[in-house]
C-alpha cells in the first residue's frame, strides 16, 4: 500500500464520525432520488406496458342510448383506427353482513369474442359463461375484491333496474380503464367496485337490446384527438351524447398521471437540498482537515510528492466518504422504493407492477453526487496544492478582527464574558455561521414539507365532509324525476331533512376555450350540500347567472360579468348565453352552479331533481341505508361517514410513511450539520478551551462556551426554517396542482412545533456527543499542540 493511502486511512479513522454523518446526508439524498424516481419508473413502465398489451383506448364518450346501427358511422370517423361500443350501468350492491352502501359499475362483456379495446385481464378464477344457469355471473375488479375479501365463488346482490339479482363471482379481473377504481376520484375501494357481466344479460335487464351507451376509440397513428372528439360529439349528439374526452380526463389515467407528477417533483426538489447540504459539509470538513495538516503538506512536498499526488490524495478522501454515502443511499433507496411500490399496488392495479433499480437511475444519482462533492471541494484542494512548502511550514496568518457591535456600542455590561466569546467566534466566521444556520433551517424545512400534507388533508376532509356536505346520505336517481320524490325521501324513517339537486351535462364555450362537465342546480340557500370556498365561507347559487370554480373561470378566460356560451347536452340540447355572476375557490373539481329552479327553466322542464341529500338522526343511518338500497329508482347511494372513513384509512397510512421517512432524513441533516460544526469548532478551539480549564473554568462552563454557539445557531435557524418550510411546501403544492384538484395549502402550528422539536432533539443529541469529547480533553497534550 502506498504511503499516501496509509495516511488516507489514518485520516479517515480520525474523522470517522464526521465522515459517517456526511455519508448519511449523502445517502439520504441518493435514497430520496432513487425512491421517488424508481416509484415513478414502476408506475410509468407498468402503465405503458399494460396500456399497450390491453389496447387502452384514446378517446371515451358516454351516451344515453344509441343504436348499434350507428357503429359503421363511428368506425368511419377520420382518425379512428378502432371503435368499440359497450354498456355500463351504476347499481347499488349489497354484501351479506356489510351495512355500508356499495356502488357497483356493471359493464357488458362478450365472453365469446375477444375485446379489441380495453381488454379485461383475468387474475384468478374463470371467465363468465355466455349461458349461465341460476345467478348472474360476474368478474369483479381486483381492488374491490381485495378490500372486501371476495374470491371466486362469492355471492352478492345488486339492484338491477329495480330487481334484486344475485351475482356470482367467477373471477377477479383488471382493466386499463380502472387501474384506479374509485367513485368520483376518491380512493374508496371498499365502497366502489367494477363488475363485468354478459352484455346480453345486461342489455336485457335494462331493455338495451340493439343499443349501447359507452364508446371507446383507438386513434390512428398521427390522428388528431380533438378532431376525433368533435366528430364523435356530432354523431352522438342526437342520442344524448355526453362529453367525449381523451385520456387526460379519463379518471383512472388522470389519477395515475397526477401521482407520477408528484413523484417527479419529490424526486427532484428534496435530493437537491440534501446534496447541497452534503457539499457544504464536505467543504467545511475538508477545509479544516487541510488546515490542521499544513506541516504534513510541507513535509510531503519536501519529500518530492508533486501537486497532482497531493491533490489526488485529498480527492480520494472526499470520494471515499461520498462512495459510502452512495452505497448507503442505493440500498436504502431500493428498500424504500420496494415499500412505496407496495403502497401503490394497493391503489393502482396492474397485471405486473414491480420495483426495478434501473442502471441509468443509478448513474444519474452517482454522477450528480460526485459532481456536487467535487465542485464543493475543488477550490480547497486547488489552494492546498498551490501552497509553497515554506509557506505551509508556518502557521496561518492571524485574521484581522474588529470589535463587535455590542463592544462598540458599550453594551458589554449586558452580556457575560462567555456570551461575548461565543458571539465573537460567530462574527469572525460569518460565512460558516450562516451556512450552518441555513443547513439546520433546511432540515427543519424538510420536516415541515413532509408533515404539512396531514394538515392539508385534514382541511380538505373537514371542508368537504363537514362544511360542504352537511348531510349524512347522498342518493342519485337513475332518471331525473319530479321533486315529489323529495317528499317521499323525507318520509323515510329517521330522516330529519332533505335537499334535492338537478345536474345536467353541458359544454361551456368562450372564444377558443371550452370545458365539458356538469351544471349543478341547487336550492337558493343550500344547507345539506353547500358551496364552500377555501376559507370555509358558504356561497349561494345565483338565480340568473353562473357561479364558476375559479380554476374553471381561468381555464375559459372568464371574469365576473362576462357572458359564456352554454351548450346543454340533454333535452332539446339548446345553446344559451349566461352571465358569470361569481367565482368560488373550491378544492375538488371544476364546477358550475346556479339555482335549481333556474336550471329547470332553462331545460324547459318541470320541477325535476336527479339527486338528493338526507340528514339522518344519529345512530339510525345503517338501517336507513339498507332500506334505501331496495328503492328501485336509486342508482347510487353513499354514506358520508363510510366514505370519509375509507378515504382516511388509505391516506393516513400513506402520509404516515411519507412523514416518517422525511423526518428521519431531516434529522440526519440536522445531526450532520450540528455535529460537524461542533467537531470542527472543538478542533479549532481545543487550545483555548484547554487553557480555560487550566485557568479554573469547569467542564460545564467550557462546554457552554463551545455549545452555546450551536444553541444560538439552532435558535437562529428555527424562524428561518419555518419560512423555508413554508416556501418549500408551497412550491411542492404548486407543482402537483391540477385543474380538477386544488390541494389546499395549510401548515398548522403543531406542524411547526413538531419540526422544531425534531431539530432541537437532533441538536441535543449532537451536543451530548461533543460534550463527552470536551470532558475528555487531555489538557497536557492539547496545550503542547502547535498552532
Amino acid at each position: 500500500m502506498k504511503t499516501l493511502d496509509k495516511k488516507l486511512l489514518r485520516d479517515l479513522r480520525l474523522i470517522w464520525s464526521q465522515a459517517l454523518t456526511i455519508a448519511l446526508v449523502v445517502g439520504s439524498g441518493v435514497a430520496g432520488f432513487i425512491t421517488s424516481f424508481s416509484a415513478y419508473d414502476a408506475l410509468a413502465w407498468s402503465r405503458d406496458l399494460y396500456y399497450a398489451d390491453a389496447r387502452f383506448a384514446d378517446v371515451f364518450a358516454s351516451v344515453k342510448r344509441a343504436p348499434l346501427s350507428l357503429e359503421p358511422q363511428l368506425q368511419a370517423m377520420a382518425g379512428a383506427a378502432h371503435v368499440e361500443t359497450s354498456q355500463a350501468q351504476i347499481v347499488p350492491v349489497t354484501i351479506d353482513q356489510v351495512a355500508d352502501p356499495i356502488s357497483g359499475l356493471l359493464l357488458g362483456l362478450d365472453p365469446l369474442l375477444p375485446q379489441r379495446l380495453n381488454q379485461v385481464h383475468l387474475r384468478s378464477g374463470r371467465m363468465i359463461s355466455s349461458h349461465p344457469t341460476g345467478a348472474l355471473e360476474v368478474l369483479v375488479s381486483e381492488g374491490f375484491a381485495v378490500a372486501r375479501q371476495l374470491r371466486p365463488g362469492a355471492r352478492l346482490s345488486a339492484l338491477i333496474n329495480g330487481r334484486r339479482e344475485t351475482l356470482l363471482v367467477t373471477g377477479i379481473a383488471l382493466s386499463p380503464e380502472y387501474i384506479f377504481a374509485g367513485l368520483g376520484g376518491s380512493p374508496d375501494q371498499r365502497g366502489f367496485g367494477v363488475f363485468w357481466m354478459d352484455k346480453r344479460a345486461l342489455a336485457a335487464a335494462y331493455h338495451m337490446e340493439g343499443a349501447f351507451n359507452q364508446v371507446a376509440v383507438r386513434l390512428s397513428p398521427g390522428a388528431s384527438e380533438g378532431a376525433v372528439i368533435d366528430q364523435l360529439d356530432r354523431l352522438l349528439a342526437r342520442y344524448g351524447g355526453n362529453s367525449a374526452h381523451g385520456r387526460d380526463l379519463q379518471m383512472s389515467n388522470a389519477m395515475l398521471s397526477s401521482e407520477m407528477a408528484q413523484q417527479k417533483v419529490m424526486g427532484t426538489v428534496l435530493p437537491s437540498i440534501f446534496l447541497a447540504v452534503a457539499a457544504f459539509l464536505l467543504n467545511v470538513v475538508l477545509g479544516r482537515q487541510i488546515a490542521t495538516q499544513r506541516e504534513q503538506l510541507a513535509a510531503l512536498k519536501a519529500l518530492g510528492y508533486d501537486n497532482r499526488a497531493i491533490g489526488l490524495h485529498y480527492l480520494k478522501l472526499v470520494l471515499l466518504i461520498v462512495a459510502l454515502g452512495v452505497a448507503l443511499g442505493l440500498g436504502l433507496g431500493a428498500l424504500l422504493g420496494h415499500l412505496l411500490v407496495g403502497v401503490y399496488e394497493d391503489s393502482f392495479r396492474f397485471p405486473d407492477m414491480r420495483f426495478r433499480l434501473r442502471p441509468d437511475l443509478v448513474l444519474v444519482a452517482v454522477g450528480a453526487t460526485l459532481l456536487a462533492a467535487v465542485a464543493a471541494t475543488v477550490n480547497a484542494i486547488r489552494a492546498t496544492v498551490r501552497l509553497a512548502p515554506a509557506e505551509a511550514m508556518r502557521a496561518p496568518s492571524p485574521g484581522i478582527f474588529r470589535p463587535m457591535l455590542i463592544e462598540r456600542w458599550s453594551l458589554k455590561r449586558w452580556s457575560s464574558p462567555a456570551l461575548r466569546m461565543v458571539l465573537r467566534t460567530m462574527s469572525r466566521r460569518p460565512l460558516r455561521t450562516g451556512l450552518t444556520v441555513l443547513g439546520v433551517a433546511m432540515s427543519m424545512a424538510i420536516v415541515i414539507s413532509g408533515s404539512f400534507m396531514r394538515d392539508s388533508v385534514a382541511l380538505l376532509m373537514d371542508t368537504q365532509f363537514r362544511q360542504a356536505l352537511r348531510g349524512d346520505v347522498v342518493g342519485a336517481l337513475l332518471e331525473a324525476s319530479p321533486a315529489r320524490v323529495l317528499y317521499e325521501a323525507a318520509r323515510l324513517p329517521h330522516v330529519t331533512a332533505v335537499e334535492g339537486m338537478r345536474s345536467v351535462s353541458v359544454r361551456l364555450v368562450n372564444a377558443q376555450h371550452s370545458w365539458r362537465g356538469q351544471l349543478v342546480g341547487k336550492p337558493p340557500q343550500p344547507e345539506l350540500s353547500r358551496i364552500v370556498d377555501l376559507d370555509r365561507h358558504a356561497l349561494a347559487p345565483p338565480r340568473d347567472g353562473l357561479l364558476l370554480t375559479d380554476r374553471l373561470a381561468r381555464k375559459l378566460g372568464l371574469q365576473v360579468g362576462d357572458r359564456v356560451r352554454v351548450e346543454l347536452q340533454e333535452g332539446r340540447r339548446e345553446v344559451l348565453e349566461l352571465p358569470v355572476s361569481g367565482t368560488v375557490h373550491e378544492m375538488l373539481g371544476m364546477n358550475a352552479y346556479l339555482q335549481r329552479a333556474s336550471l329547470n327553466r332553462l331545460l324547459r322542464e318541470g320541477d325535476l331533481v336527479n339527486s338528493f341529500t338526507l340528514a339522518v338522526e344519529r345512530g339510525f343511518e345503517p338501517g336507513l341505508l339498507q332500506k334505501m338500497q331496495a328503492l328501485p329508482r336509486l342508482g347510487v347511494v353513499f354514506s358520508k361517514a363510510s366514505m370519509a372513513r375509507n378515504i382516511e384509512d388509505v391516506t393516513v397510512g400513506n402520509l404516515l410513511m411519507l412523514t416518517s421517512v422525511l423526518t428521519a432524513f431531516a434529522i440526519v441533516i440536522a445531526v450532520g450539520v450540528v455535529y460537524n460544526n461542533a467537531r470542527i469548532a472543538l478542533a479549532e478551539r481545543a487550545w483555548e478551551l484547554a487553557s480555560l480549564r487550566v485557568l479554573g473554568f469547569t467542564r460545564s462552563e467550557v462546554s457552554a462556551i463551545l455549545l452555546g454557539e450551536l444553541a444560538i445557531e439552532i435558535l437562529l435557524a428555527m424562524p428561518l426554517g419555518m419560512g423555508l418550510g413554508y416556501l418549500l411546501s408551497a412550491g411542492i403544492v404548486s407543482q402537483i396542482q391540477t385543474d380538477e384538484f386544488f390541494f389546499p395549502f395549510v401548515i398548522a402550528p403543531s406542524t411547526y412545533a413538531f419540526a422544531a422539536v425534531c431539530v432541537l432533539l437532533a441538536g441535543v443529541v449532537s451536543a451530548l456527543i461533543v460534550r463527552r469529547r470536551v470532558d475528555g480533553l487531555d489538557l497536557v497534550s492539547v496545550l503542547k499542540t502547535r498552532e
